[in-house]
């Protein structure tokens, strides 16, 4: 056994690689691209370390091009949920027993694969199986997920050094970070890779082991972090990844004694009724389950008549439309003065215009597909009542087409009350909804933007005026977990801004930061005394 107290290296943001023309980058890329695009792989279950497949077949394809199939994925069923289970508590006590900087080790190799040897293959599994440009793929699957194995080492660190800061003469007090009593279950969406290895890799960092299932439209990409995770020598059975339907996996799981947390990033219905199902369940675990959850967002930007116009209109078109709107964070409501309104909208207009829309593989298309059929059904049915209803008006985009890819054009809807759909349900796409306020209606409007919703993920206020700036921040404190001043509201970074959100939009255990880890660990509170009493009899007793 090693001795010694260890310093880790100290985390760094990954660098972002620009992918502009004539750079290696860029070319490596394509390559990369070209060569998925030549190929169609088998996508099996891992469970216990061994790749599993089965006779039921689901077909990966890219959004952007559905009639290409990139390969094939072996689906599972309860019986595969049980294995997976099974799997991990036998891999669990060799697991939690191994040093932590064994285990930190595999996961700084893992980041290491991820932005060298595996970064163009990662990007462009990300840009194919889930329609993103490559810079949205790069500051995801490259950057990102580099970004949170590295800082969450770190983390580990300093949580495990956080000890008792006094002892009593002859006493030594100290507390160690267990792992869960159990199994944890990750449950990971479609919108960012990185958001689907960071799930049930920062628990696992932790000594736990794991049931992970990803969406069905992020498999192709999943599938890559797994041979990322076992060429970093991540041990059988840590990380169990499984291709079942939810009800399934949750027939399995929340039944199961050793049932210890859920880690999930999805949609709210889905966590409510996670929630509610432990909640009927809670006499049969052994342990009290932990439970975090990110679930979207109606996420807003809110203008000042003192807004820089251009920083506005860059805020709005970026936040709103970058990777289809598809962001937990996208800007999906805007409040902008009457004052501004005009010149805005001409500015957003020209630039809405500009964007290029196509397949990922050309690089000068700036917007591509939404994720899948149901998604692209579900926006589109409200951009078509937006058209036709008297409390609203769409102002620029609303055109669609499916029959090649799943393309939204990027549409801003303009509401002629306070109250309209689109200001307050979650769509997930490339659909902006404006409400245009009086100039003197300033604290009305703070209040508005407060209770429209009953997400609260991110915000921001643009502003040239200070004081409107500090009143913002006051007011709509509750309103967003991440608050932006002067920026989109979208881009955080891991180390630099912590993710997540309350109310509707999660348990707001902060992605990237020591609080989400400070989840996976059940402290125990250690007293040694040196110089034990040996008569019960105090001094007031004479």
């Amino acid at each position: 056994m090693l001795k010694g107290f260890f310093n880790v290296p100290v985390p760094t943001n990954e660098p972002v690689y620009s992918y502009a023309p004539g750079t290696k980058e860029r070319e490596l890329l394509q390559a990369a691209i070209a060569e998925a695009r030549a190929q169609e792989v088998d996508v099996p279950m891992y469970i216990g370390g061994k790749e599993i497949r089965t006779d039921k077949l689901g077909k990966l394809t890219p959004p952007h091009d559905h009639k290409h199939v990139l390969g094939q994925y072996h689906q599972g069923s309860k019986s595969h949920v049980t294995d997976a289970i099974n799997a991990a508590l036998a891999a669990k006590a060799d697991w939690e027993n191994l040093p932590w900087e064994q285990r930190a080790a595999i996961f700084l190799k893992a980041a290491e694969l991820a932005s060298s040897k595996y970064r163009y293959k990662l990007n462009a599994a990300t840009m194919l199986g889930q329609s993103k440009n490559p810079y949205q793929a790069e500051i995801d699957s490259a950057c990102e997920f580099t970004d949170f194995l590295r800082f969450n080492v770190a983390y580990m660190t300093e949580i495990y050094a956080q000890q008792p800061p006094a002892n009593s003469k002859g006493v030594w007090n100290r507390v160690e970070q267990r792992p869960l009593e159990g199994f944890v279950f990750a449950l990971t969406p479609f919108n960012f890779t990185a958001i689907a290895g960071n799930l049930p890799s920062c628990v696992a960092m932790m000594g736990n082991v794991v049931v992970w299932k990803p969406s069905n439209t992020q498999i192709y990409s999943a599938n890559v972090l797994m041979q990322i995770f076992k060429e970093a020598g991540l041990p059988d059975g840590v990380i169990n990844l499984i291709y079942v339907s939810g009800p399934d996996a949750g027939d399995v799981i929340f039944k199961h004694p050793d049932f210890a947390g859920i880690h999930f990033t999805g949609s709210t219905g889905v966590f409510q009724d996670i929630w509610k199902t432990i909640g009927q369940n809670i006499h049969q675990y052994k342990t009290y389950p932990r439970i975090v959850g990110e679930t979207g967002g109606k996420d807003f930007i809110l203008a000042h008549p003192s807004a820089d116009i251009n920083v506005l209109n860059t805020a709005l078109v970026r936040g709103a439309f970058e990777y289809q709107g598809q962001k937990c964070s996208a800007a999906s409501r805007a409040y902008v003065p009457a004052s501004l309104w005009n010149e805005l909208k001409g500015l957003m207009e020209k630039d809405i215009k500009s964007f290029k829309i196509g397949g990922t593989e050309d690089f000068s298309n700036f917007i591509n597909a939404v994720i899948d059929e149901k998604a692209f059904d579900k926006i589109t049915s409200y951009i078509d009542k937006a058209k036709s209803s008297k409390d609203a008006e769409v102002v620029i985009g609303g055109e669609y087409d499916k029959s090649t890819g799943y393309f939204i054009h990027p549409t801003v809807i303009l509401a002629k009350t306070p109250d309209y759909e689109t200001l307050s349900e979650e769509l997930f796409g490339p659909v902006l909804t404006i409400y245009v306020y009086d100039d003197n209606k300033w604290e009305e409007t703070l209040k508005l933007v407060d209770q429209t919703s009953i997400y609260a993920l991110t915000g921001s206020i643009i502003s040239q005026d200070r004081y409107a700036i500090d009143q913002a921040t006051h007011a709509l404190r509750n309103a967003a977990g991440n608050f932006y001043i002067n920026d989109k509201c979208t881009g955080a970074v891991v180390g630099q801004q912590p993710f997540g959100g309350a109310r509707g939009s999660g348990t707001n255990d902060k992605a990237g930061s020591m609080i989400n880890l400070l989840r996976w660990v059940s402290p125990r509170t250690i007293k040694e005394t040196f110089n034990p009493d040996t008569d019960y009899r105090y001094p007031f007793l004479g």
